[in-house]
């Protein structure tokens, strides 16, 4: 029987460890389970692309795994062969000593769940003491389910820190021992932070897809006018020229990069489009083979020193995408007072330190809606205790398995309710008054508005959460205990590295390419300053245009991506002065298919200089 399993596991590319132990176990599976060597084959073959298990030998480390898949199948047959029948596990047991009289008697008439090995968290993991039940009795059913994630071995890993020098300054308001009673620290929380909304727009329940060519001409347009105002008030550059009229004369203009065809930019195909002030609109061909080195994309706004001699090439010889300003500059009229204002109020009660746990969606893994990941990210921070948490969406992923074929037994607003809201509820009620939660939405949740800028989630909360739970448009800018947050969920750091050129000369090879493309957004003080936008995304020029704007310089820009996670000190020079610097991070995704993904602890502390954050693997 032995050799016929052996070879029955060969005729199928499957190899068995040598180790007797193995083969006796298989033995051991086709007896108990009466299972030929080709059923049993067939049964492996099952389990193996489930799990997606990598090479094709067998080692007793996936024995217990497998017996735990031939007992589900076996107990699926029972259960179909007779539907009223009930078979009875430890999770019937562990039921009966908690004392959970209110769902036992239910839970006995249910049909079990698929996986009926209950998943033993981690003790640092999540915190037991005075800690509320689960909201739903789904949420417990599923609780027992054995998924990837749940068997992962190493929890809360870090992957990169940023500014190590300070963590030993930091570490003793970040990190609290485990064998502190969880009680003392929640009668003693932390203060609670400020929060101030500086803009997040449009509002909810805008109307959009009323988007019209004129709106779009104007957008752009706009932003070429308002840079050419701010090179003109400069004075450092001389009077503005028309770039498309031939001039062996060296001129200075102020355009919008623009791509002649329907591919990627490329060094042939860079065109500049001039304001209708300066040229009527009109388009020339850029030369850039004088120059040493350049970053230029789509959509772009800067000014370009050359001469064009024959009236259809400009020939370039410097390029500025940036121009030192005032932030207050920047600001309209009907902004700076409502800003200053809160600024003041703040200053005189507030200082700049402030400890976040950052996260961007999705928060489910792909092979199921149970939202694992966002459950340890909340122990987390039940441990942690951060004054502010952020959560970037999406939430309700479109791009879910689930979500895109209709399997869900749920409509997307009952998702997020169910296992977002309600989650979020129960953490505020045991952390306290003290935390604050703010939810920014994505255009991937499939329980919103499809569109960019996008309103902020419009939800019923009750008067208690309604102090806890922000929810904020995308983009939006805010701040906490002074400290200045710009965000914006769309991923253009993706899209501005598919279309992005650029050119260094060789001593510059090693140039942080990550950090540059972030620092682009500062330059062209937009939050998407792609243009033409990329596929799939709803840009609406019609919904407040200022909404895209990067008004202050801020403290920390958010920008999840599905890139490398980073965290990044950007700087925005002109020539040696340094004008702007800001922290940017990346926090990845909570969830990367079956497995978790990464956050981003940070403890803000007066200035850049002296913060500290940490990319921490889930």
């Amino acid at each position: 029987m032995e050799e016929a399993i052996k070879a029955e596991f060969e005729k199928s590319g499957f190899s068995i460890d040598q180790d007797d132990h193995i083969l006796d176990r298989l033995l051991t599976y086709c007896i108990n389970y009466k299972l030929t060597p080709s059923d049993l084959v067939s049964n492996w073959e099952i389990y193996y692309l489930n799990r997606q298990l990598n090479g094709l030998k067998l080692e007793n480390s996936h024995m217990d795994g497998f017996l735990s898949h031939l007992q589900n199948e076996v107990k699926e047959k029972l259960i179909k062969e007779e539907p009223h029948l009930h078979i009875y596990s430890s999770n019937d047991v562990e039921m009966l000593l908690n004392s959970e009289p209110d769902d036992r008697e239910e839970s006995f008439l249910d049909t079990p769940s698929k996986y009926e090995r209950p998943y033993v968290e981690n003790s640092a993991s999540t915190p037991r003491a005075n800690e509320k039940p689960s909201s739903s009795k789904e949420s417990k059913a599923n609780s027992t389910r054995i998924t990837p994630f749940g068997q992962r071995i190493n929890k809360f890993t870090s992957q990169f820190v940023f500014n190590a020098h300070n963590m030993v300054d930091g570490s003793s308001r970040q990190e609290v021992e485990d064998i502190e009673d969880d009680l003392i620290r929640r009668v003693q929380p932390g203060p609670r932070c400020s929060l101030q909304v500086h803009l997040s727009q449009p509002e909810p329940g805008c109307r959009f897809m009323y988007d019209r060519i004129e709106d779009r001409f104007n957008s752009l347009e706009n932003r070429i006018r308002k840079f050419s105002n701010l090179f003109a008030a400069s004075g450092l550059y001389g009077e503005l020229a028309d770039a498309t009229l031939a001039s062996q004369k060296n001129i200075f203009a102020v355009g919008l990069i623009i791509c002649d065809g329907e591919g990627h930019l490329n060094e042939k195909s860079i065109l500049l489009q001039g304001s209708v002030e300066h040229s009527g609109g009109q388009r020339v061909r850029l030369d850039l083979s004088n120059l040493t080195h350049f970053s230029l994309f789509p959509g772009q706004v800067i000014g370009i020193e050359g001469n064009n001699p024959s009236g259809h090439c400009l020939i370039a010889s410097k390029v500025v995408d940036y121009l030192t300003s005032s932030s207050d500059a920047d600001l309209p009229p009907a902004k700076k007072p409502a800003v200053n204002q809160e600024a003041r109020l703040s200053s005189s009660s507030e200082s700049k330190v402030l400890s976040v746990v950052i996260a961007a969606g999705p928060f489910t893994t792909n092979d199921n809606l149970l939202f694992e990941p966002l459950q340890e990210l909340l122990a987390y921070a039940r441990r942690k205790q951060p004054q502010l948490l952020i959560l970037m969406g999406p939430f309700v992923d479109s791009d879910h398995p689930d979500i895109k074929k209709g399997t869900a037994d749920q409509s997307f607003g009952d998702i997020f309710h169910l296992e977002i809201l309600r989650r979020l509820q129960d953490y505020n009620e045991y952390m306290g008054p003290g935390v604050r939660v703010i939810l920014v939405p994505s255009i991937r949740d499939a329980n919103h508005d499809f569109v960019f800028p996008q309103p902020a989630f419009d939800i019923n909360l009750p008067e208690d959460s309604t102090q806890q739970i922000t929810c904020v448009a995308n983009p939006s800018l805010f701040s906490s205990n002074e400290v200045m947050f710009s965000c914006c969920t769309v991923d253009i750091l993706k899209q501005l590295s598919s279309e992005e050129i650029s050119h260094n000369p060789p001593d510059m090879q090693s140039a942080d390419r990550m950090g540059r493309l972030a620092t682009h957004l500062l330059r062209q003080r937009s939050y998407y300053p792609l243009y033409p936008p990329a596929v799939g995304v709803p840009l609406d020029f019609s919904l407040a245009p200022e909404a895209l704007e990067i008004l202050p310089s801020p403290d920390v820009l958010l920008l999840p991506s599905d890139l490398a996670p980073f965290i990044k000190l950007l700087s925005v020079r002109e020539g040696n002065e340094e004008e702007k610097r800001c922290m940017c991070v990346n926090p990845g995704r909570l969830a990367k298919g079956i497995g978790g993904g990464t956050f981003v602890e940070l403890y803000y502390c007066e200035d850049v200089d002296n913060t500290n954050a940490s990319i921490i693997r889930i």
